[in-house]
Parts: C-alpha cells; structure tokens; sequence
C-alpha cells in the first residue's frame, strides 16, 4: 500500500494525525508499539482522560523556546479541541482549574473517538509494530524497517512522523525512540528529565515524611521560578499530589522547595485572634481547626504542642510562622519516569518549523507530541499540545 506518512506512535499525536490526516484525504499508516493504541491515554486521570484545559496558553509550557508553541495553538485551539469531541460525542465537564473530563468519565471513549475515526478514514493501524530504523533514501523517501511477530518488515514513505512519545511509563511502550532517530538526523537534544513526577524526601526527615503517609494538605508550593496553590500528599516516599507534582516539573536536584502549609490564612492573625479570647486554647487545639489529628500530631516534632496560646512568646510565635508558611523541604530525588506524567527536554524546538513542526534538517521528518522539548503543567495541558502538534503536521504531511 501506498502511504503519504507513517505514523510512529499511536498515541494522543499520532491518533490525532492520522485523523486530521484523513481529513485532508491523505492516507496514513500508524505503527503502533504496544497491542493496542492509546495507551497512555486510557491510564490519564485515573482512567479518566483529562483530555483539555480550558485555560491552556503557552505560558503553561516549559522549553527552551518559551515562544514556540504559540504558532501551533493559534491553529488548534482548545475551543477546537472541545468542538473536536463534541462533534464525535465527548461532552466535556470541568473539574478544578479548568480540567476538562469527558462526561461519561471514561477515557476509552476519547480512544474509541480515534479508532473509529480512523475506520471511517481508512487510515491504517498496525499494533504490536516494534520500529527499528528509520532510513532517508537517495530519492528522498524513507525506509521504516519494524518488526512485527517475530518478523523484520520495512515500509516506504515520503513523511515520517515521530509521535512516540516519550521516557515515562516504560510499560506503555515508551522508549526513547523519537529521541535516537532525532540525534542519528543531527538534531539537538534538550536535556531530559522526568516531569510531573513525585519527590523522594531522604536521611533524617524520611521516616517523618513516611509516618504522615495518606494525609493530604491544601498547600502553596513554591520555589525561585514559580508556585503552585494545590493539594500536596504525603507518602512512604516522601511528597506528591498536585502541587507537588506541578513543581517538579521547575525543580533540580539539590535545590529547595518551600511550602505554605496555610496559604489562605494568616498563622500570626489567629494567634493574635485567639489571645483577645483569653489564648486558654492549647496550640495543638488551634493546629486542629485546619488539619487532621495525625498532621498536627506530626507538628509536634517543630512545635510546643501542648502550650497555652496566652503563654506562647515572640519566639515561639516566630517558630510557628515559619514552620506553617515556610516549610522548607530539601527532596533527595524524584520518583523517575515510571511515575512521571510526561518527560521535560526533548527534540530541540530551534530546529523544528514551529507552523508545520518540520524538520529544519531534514525534509519530510516531523515531531510532534511529548518527544518534543514542550512540557504542559498538570491538568489537560499535555493533550492540547498533542492534539495541537497533530493538527498542524497532518496539514503540511
């Protein structure tokens, strides 16, 4: 069969390509690594499918071109992204922050979505397609060479479209493919690291950490670059939800996190509150209007506990605001790409046409989706950028 792309990845891009693709009246053929497509997909959420984020602008991305991706989301917005599902039966609600989930709560009617769009466009899908190589032939066409039984295949095409993904969640197919055929065509790689993962909390505070395992605190999450107001959760590991997960994507090793354990009140106020009332209240009895027995039982290694409000002096006070508005956490690590939502680097952006997502080296390559240096907060940001980055390859393919 003749083809005008392959698709490397049957992902949110490579989905949405081979779609957009067919559209237009192309033909596209997906090769997909795994038994069957989506996969990622079907996990988001909690099996949900956090397919959107109302508020999604570019600058809720991390890359080194922090200007890239506006091109990209000036063709495909997310009001196309809703109009996209509406028109093939997902109905969108809005949880918190502008998280968009489809009605139903079931992230297999946004891959149903695919697969029978894909049907309706004879676009062809082979799974459990492993690609090796990806060759540039003298006439300017490429070799696809995979495997598939057991058995060495090799397609030709005019374009290529590297949408495999990236490092995390090894067990849904991901590889760095995209990124060694990448470095093999001369591109550059921005460095990578896991994103959207939890941090590991080591040495002498862990076995704190580990003891407040399950408890959840409303938080602002802080460091140098940027913050985030979201529910944090402690675990046998050290830190993750929202928050956490938001600014690891801003964080280095070795460097700190601050956490405002009260972020919408003031510690120092309701102190002062509480002495025009006599302070006989005990400061664990004050702790507990805001958190759970346990979390404040756990203050106790930082705080009197068990003093009067009407007796707490200066300094005392000062320990207080400093432990709930500026707990400062030094995390020994991450929890690496098997718990990371996405990966932050990729495929340099400088190199890509940022209209089309072309190659700037080599003609008839594209990259589009998460193997690129684009990294979207927590919430839906992600899948714009994949549909987004599907959309406007599928019109230059």
């Amino acid at each position: 069969m003749q083809f005008d792309a392959v698709i490397i990845g049957g992902g949110a891009c490579g989905l949405m390509c081979a779609v957009q693709a067919g559209f237009l009246g192309k033909k596209t053929l997906i090769l997909e690594k795994t038994d069957k497509v989506g996969a990622k997909i079907l996990i988001s959420g909690g099996g949900r499918c956090n397919y959107t984020n109302l508020y999604a602008s570019a600058e809720n991305y991390i890359s080194e071109n922090e200007h890239f991706i506006k091109s990209a989301f000036a063709q495909w917005s997310v009001e196309d992204t809703i109009r996209f599902f509406e028109q093939n039966g997902i109905h969108g609600q809005e949880k918190t922050l502008g998280q968009l989930f489809p009605t139903t709560n079931k992230a297999k009617d946004v891959v149903a979505v695919f697969e029978k769009l894909c049907r309706e466009l004879h676009q062809t899908i082979y799974t459990s397609c492993e690609v090796k190589n990806v060759e540039k032939r003298s006439d300017e066409r490429f070799d696809i060479t995979y495997f598939h039984k057991g058995k060495a295949e090799t397609i030709t095409a005019p374009k290529v479209v590297l949408a495999s993904g990236g490092l995390p969640v090894q067990k849904m197919g991901a590889s760095d493919f995209a990124l060694r055929v990448a470095k093999k065509f001369g591109h550059h790689i921005v460095p990578t690291f896991p994103a959207l993962v939890p941090l590991t909390i080591s040495g002498k505070d862990a076995d704190w950490f580990a003891n407040l395992s399950g408890n959840s605190v409303f938080a602002r999450v802080s460091n140098t670059k940027i913050s985030f107001e979201e529910n944090i959760l402690f675990t046998h590991w050290g830190l993750s939800g929202p928050a956490i997960l938001q600014i690891s994507s801003y964080w280095k090793a070795g460097e700190e996190i601050q956490i405002d354990l009260l972020p919408h009140h003031s510690i120092e106020k309701i102190i002062e509150n509480e002495r025009t009332t006599g302070g006989k209240r005990l400061l664990s009895q004050v702790l507990g209007d805001f958190y759970t027995k346990r979390f404040v039982e756990a203050l106790g290694k930082f705080l009197p506990l068990d003093l009067k409000i009407a007796s707490m002096g200066k300094k005392t006070v000062q320990d207080l605001v400093k432990t709930i508005h500026h707990f400062t956490v030094k995390p020994g690590g991450d929890k690496g790409y098997d718990k990371a939502e996405v990966m932050r680097g990729g495929v340099d952006t400088h190199e890509l046409n940022s209209s089309t997502l072309a190659s700037l080296k080599v003609s008839g390559l594209y990259f589009g989706g998460e193997c690129v240096d684009v990294t979207g907060w927590l919430g839906g940001y992600n899948f714009q950028w994949a549909w987004a980055s599907a959309f406007v390859i599928a019109q230059d393919i």
